[in-house]
């Protein structure tokens, strides 16, 4: 009666739970080994091997081979569990350690199974196979919508029922901001991660993610979906507005139009689903200063300078236009950084004018004090981009001779005004440095002397702050005082700074 018994309920439970039969034998076995257990009032380890035919069952008492332990006195830890190598080897002389040697014992009933304990570790088997099994079902779906019903709500964060004993977790993190979620509620989300975890959730849903808006626009233009209109980027600001580039790879579709649908059906399908979030779709371009003038919409740019090394741009926007360029809050300027890749600093071009203005005209009359020459020729100088003297030393001939109106005669004699003018600056300031005066305060200072200060003088350390403003090895490289000294009197000339501090 047992084996039919273990049979039914391997049968009852594989269907009803779509499990592997092998794992609820798996799982009946583990509760046999536990029953059994209990029948010892020491610890013990047994198996149990259950026929998967005819349901009969057999009962081991199990002993570990291990090496005697000398800590105490060569014998075993745990005499109910382990047994010496020697001791094992008289029965069998190949068994080695870490192998077990097993007796048959009496089997326990199957019906005392029925305990609590017992039922537990079928459960838990079930469970974890069932884990395992959704796990295995969507772990290549990471990257899909997924759509699912509120199941329940628990501190900001939702939990979905994605249908099939199926369940999804959406963090409140990764909610949109202030959305109003109702049990019983239709919700769709982006699958970022499925993990395989013994406890909680396993399936793990965004409603942020800017992966989200694309699949939504996939689903809802079939001109993405089939590949016609690639989307390229996305940013959002969850709930409150987003932005996407888009492209098309057919020269005779609009893919903004596309997008936005007639009458903005699409996009207004998809801002219903985003709790209203507005969607700014822009165009993309392969040059990265005209993508950002897009991107910046629906603010007007009147220049851009592009920073290929910091890799970032100053925008400048009429004045009137600042407020909707940097947006409320930063938010058009962040998202259009974010779509875009660049760090954008928005300015204000009336002041970006004004300053590169009295820059021109600062560097003009350089130009004509420092090269001798006209006006006329000090403009073309800054009207070509360059801005001082050391640039017109050393720019190539041939640049300069690209200039229209300028010969080899007077590219010459400019470089070689420009490279004199250097040559009497760069004097000048050695001069300075020569008969630069320490100040009272260096002179006086605890820990130096006359000499030293003169010393640091003629190296342009001329008052405390210059001292406290020097690196140690820098002090050392040219008085050869010691690292300690030089120090010490670092930290001396930097405590006006922290007096200031207090003050």
């Amino acid at each position: 009666m047992a084996n039919k018994e273990i049979l039914l309920v391997a049968d009852v439970f594989a269907n009803e739970k779509e499990i592997d039969k092998e794992i609820i034998f798996q799982a009946i076995e583990s509760a046999l080994e536990a029953a059994t257990v209990k029948r010892y009032e020491n610890p013990v380890k047994v198996r149990v091997a259950v026929n998967r035919q005819t349901g009969d069952y057999l009962t081991y008492r199990r002993w570990q081979v291990v090496d005697a332990n000398p800590e105490i006195n060569g014998d075993v830890e745990h005499p109910g569990w382990q047994i010496l190598l020697e001791a094992a080897q008289l029965d069998n002389p190949e068994v080695q350690v870490g192998d077990y040697v097993e007796e048959e014992i009496e089997s326990v009933a199957f019906c005392r199974i029925a305990a609590q304990t017992a039922k537990q570790v079928i459960i838990q088997k079930v469970r974890e196979a069932e884990r395992k099994k959704i796990v295995e079902a969507y772990q290549d779906r990471v990257g899909e919508l997924v759509t699912g019903v509120v199941k329940r709500l628990e501190k900001g964060s939702v939990y979905l029922d994605l249908g099939g004993h199926v369940e999804a977790y959406i963090a409140r993190e990764d909610m949109i901001p202030k959305e109003p979620v109702r049990m019983g509620d239709r919700v769709r989300g982006y699958l970022k991660a499925v993990r395989s975890e013994p406890r909680g959730p396993q399936l793990f849903v965004s409603r942020t993610a800017p992966e989200l808006l694309i699949a939504l626009f996939r689903l809802e233009v079939p001109e993405v979906g089939e590949g016609l209109i690639d989307i390229l980027a996305a940013a959002r600001d969850p709930g409150s507005r987003a932005k996407i580039a888009v492209r098309a790879n057919d020269p005779r579709l609009d893919p903004v139009g596309a997008c936005v649908g007639m009458r903005g059906s699409r996009v207004q399908a998809i801002s219903n689903e985003l709790a209203g979030e507005r969607v700014d779709i822009i165009l993309w371009n392969a040059n990265d200063a005209q993508f950002v003038i897009n991107a910046m919409s629906p603010a007007e740019i009147q220049s851009i300078v592009v920073d290929e090394d910091k890799h970032s741009m100053d925008v400048a926007v009429a004045t009137d236009s600042l407020s909707q360029a940097i947006g409320r809050g930063g938010q058009n300027v962040r998202l259009a950084t974010e779509l875009t890749g660049w760090e954008l600093n928005i300015l204000d071009a009336a002041q970006v004018g004004k300053n590169h203005d009295e820059a021109a005209a600062k560097a003009k009359q350089q130009f004509m004090d420092l090269l001798d020459v006209d006006e006329e020729i000090a403009g073309i100088l800054v009207d070509v981009g360059l801005n001082n003297v050391e640039e017109i030393a050393y720019i190539p001939v041939d640049e300069m001779l690209e200039i229209e109106g300028f010969d080899e005669e007077l590219v010459e004699a400019l470089r070689s005004r420009a490279k004199d003018a250097l040559l009497i600056s760069a004097i000048a300031s050695e001069e300075k440095i020569e008969t630069a005066e320490p100040s009272p305060e260096l002179l006086v200072m605890e820990g130096m002397s006359e000499e030293l200060a003169r010393e640091m003088a003629a190296k342009g350390i001329v008052t405390l702050d210059d001292l406290a403003e020097q690196a140690i090895d820098d002090i050392i490289e040219f008085t050869g005082m010691t690292e300690e000294r030089a120090g010490k009197l670092i930290m001396k000339a930097r405590e006006s700074w922290f007096a200031e501090d207090k003050g």
